[in-house]
């Protein structure tokens, strides 16, 4: 196992894909990030500064847009142990003092052995079932899986559109046709889809995001991230719309008429197949931003493959590589195939969906300054390709050094208490709410703008709760 000694600047990562997205070097003077950002986490990869990185590039880019707009300057200061509770944000929240008691798994997702090897299972239940053909059980799930060899059984789950990921090393990873399609493939790609006028700067916001529309048809978990930094510098409002029913589908295509954002996490070419794809999009509204996110990107033979942060984790080899470097730690000997290990958190969806709220800015930027119609991807493998790119530490400093999370509690662990904030619920204005409204408290952004303080805003905590319209632009 090959270890990355820590001595780079903490922000040449930030740098490159600042320069690489077309943004202006001397705004970079502007990003204040952690040294030594790794010790942060107890993981064998490069979390604080993957962390700190994201999130300093979404806050950097907000900064940029306001300085165009009113022509003020700002510093972006990010810390590495805060953005690490930031991308980890869903275990630490509460509602009304209570930690929240129900899984956002189902209890037959998780990791099983086949014939060869492990496989990561996480529920489109009843299609799995289908598949093995086995009562619903994790006991019954393991006994038909032992009568599969795990490619195998990816490969058919694949084709029924369910979502399963083979246990492999990186070298295995390496060799995979998928793995080969994604080389060289960067984190965010910026693409220019259109021509449109430049974007007009009226008036002098407070927000970098006053006033700029974005529809966002997302959900667990990078989407939200990006939603939520994107309300963080001045976006807001959720609503429901189901478009398979015609007059919802209508509404939707009159909301895009005065978007300046188009957010979507679906299937690939699920949007597309309803009239919504990005060239479409930039046909109705020229100047449109498209931001798309998928598990594997737009080539490949997985460019369709439904997935999620810890399939993807577990496909592209980092469970593995995380297993034996806290094998080597533990001084034990790392056998051919360790129990895997997953990262500590949903890393590659937080870093995502800080990378689709960057590429987003980025492109916001670009309307102002040149014009035209952009889509923004990001996908999970090229995310994970970068992260694995930074190298990975010593086991003796990633486990020795790095410091763990603390343990969910009420009272809130100081630290957790130190970071967060509470917001009450959003009545909306459907006013349909039942019972009082209730608050949460949850990790605070982890960018600071010197100048400009984030956008508290109301927490929605439920769907649909506004109708379907545009707040009138200020």
């Amino acid at each position: 196992m090959s270890h990355t000694p820590d001595t780079s600047d903490p922000c040449d990562q930030a740098t490159s894909l600042w320069l690489a997205n077309g943004l202006p070097q001397e705004m970079l003077s502007h990003l204040k990030l952690s040294d030594c950002p790794d010790t942060a986490i107890n993981s064998s990869f490069k979390l604080g500064s993957a962390a700190q990185t994201s999130i300093g590039l979404s806050g950097l880019a907000a900064a940029y847009i306001l300085s165009l707009r009113t022509g003020n300057m700002q510093d972006v200061s990010v810390d590495a142990r805060h953005a690490i509770f930031d991308i980890s944000s869903e275990s630490w929240y509460s509602v009304d003092g209570q930690m929240p008691t129900a899984s956002v798994w189902d209890h037959l997702a998780g990791i099983y052995r086949t014939k060869d090897i492990a496989n990561d299972y996480q529920s489109h239940r009843e299609g799995i079932l289908n598949i093995l053909q086995c009562e619903p059980t994790r006991e019954a799930v393991q006994a038909a899986l032992l009568q599969w060899n795990a490619e195998e059984f990816e490969d058919e789950a694949a084709k029924q559109k369910m979502c399963v990921s083979a246990y492999r090393s990186f070298e295995e990873w390496d060799q995979h046709p998928q793995a080969v399609a994604l080389r060289g493939t960067p984190p965010i790609q910026l693409i220019k889809i259109g021509d449109a006028p430049k974007r007009e700067i009226k008036g002098s916001p407070r927000f970098p995001l006053e006033g700029i529309r974005v529809l966002d048809l997302c959900r667990v978990l990078s989407g939200p991230v990006c939603g939520r930094t994107l309300a963080a510098y001045g976006a807001d409002r959720t609503t429901q719309l189901d478009l398979t029913e015609d007059i919802h589908h209508d509404r939707l295509k009159g909301l895009v008429n005065d978007a300046d954002v188009f957010l979507q996490a679906y299937r690939p070419g699920g949007l597309q197949d309803k009239g919504f794809g990005p060239h479409e999009l930039a046909k109705v509204r020229p100047g449109i931003i498209c931001a798309n996110l998928t598990a594997y990107g737009w080539k490949g033979p997985w460019k369709n493959k439904r997935g999620f942060d810890s399939l993807v984790q577990t496909a592209t080899g980092f469970n593995r590589a995380e297993a034996e470097a806290l094998a080597e730690f533990n001084g034990q000997p790392v056998v051919d195939k360790p129990e895997p290990r997953a990262l500590p958190m949903q890393a590659l969806d937080h870093v995502a969906g800080y990378f689709l709220a960057f590429g987003i800015q980025a492109a916001i930027a670009r309307t102002i300054i040149e014009g035209g119609s952009w889509e923004v991807r990001v996908s999970l493998a090229a995310v994970a390709q970068w992260l694995r790119s930074l190298g990975q530490l010593p086991p003796k400093t990633a486990f020795g050094d790095g410091k763990p999370l603390p343990k969910q509690t009420v009272p809130r662990d100081p630290e957790v208490a130190a970071l967060s904030i509470t917001l009450h619920e959003a009545s909306g204005d459907k006013r349909d709410v039942n019972g009082p409204l209730r608050t949460m408290t949850a990790i605070r952004h982890a960018a600071q703008l010197s100048v400009t303080l984030v956008k508290n805003v109301e927490a929605p905590m439920g769907l649909d709760r506004h109708e379907p319209v545009w707040l009138p632009r200020s």
